[in-house]
């Protein structure tokens, strides 16, 4: 079988809840801070450039609304003092087959932000509810 790009809107979320049935994921992201270093008796006027600590995005999952579901927003409600409940949370790209083709990892995730749907009279569209997450790490396992 030839060896084709996998299109990005076949995939599968696990995150510790039970529905997987999510719409949209962004913010897959990884950012290594650079740090410029420059010795005061240097004769060179340029700095030296050396990789500092790794910055992950926040990840935002999108689903639709689903009466009786609330998980995002009971998840959202698990904090208690400075703990929140964490889980690692995995993102799968799908093949033709349904398979996972490519698995992102996220380690110790936990939400930062629930937001609700916005309800407009004249809009014609599908109720979407969003939950944005931040993490302690972003690997691929596939």
């Amino acid at each position: 079988m030839p060896n084709y790009p996998l299109s990005a809107y076949s995939f599968r979320v696990e995150w510790g809840g039970t529905r997987v049935d999510f719409t949209e994921v962004t913010g897959l992201d990884i950012f290594i801070e650079p740090i410029q270093m420059r010795n005061g008796s240097s004769p060179s006027d340029t700095v030296t450039v050396m990789p500092g600590l790794e910055k992950f995005n926040t990840v935002t999952l999108k689903r639709t609304v689903k009466k009786g579901d609330h998980e995002f927003f009971t998840w959202m409600t698990t904090k208690q003092g400075n703990t929140i409940e964490r889980r690692d949370v995995t993102i799968s790209l799908l093949d033709e087959n349904h398979a996972p083709a490519v698995t992102w990892k996220l380690i110790n995730a936990f939400p930062i932000r629930y937001s609700a749907p916005d309800f407009k009279s004249l809009q014609n569209s599908v109720a979407i509810e969003e939950l944005e997450l931040v993490h302690e790490g972003l690997s691929i396992l596939s």
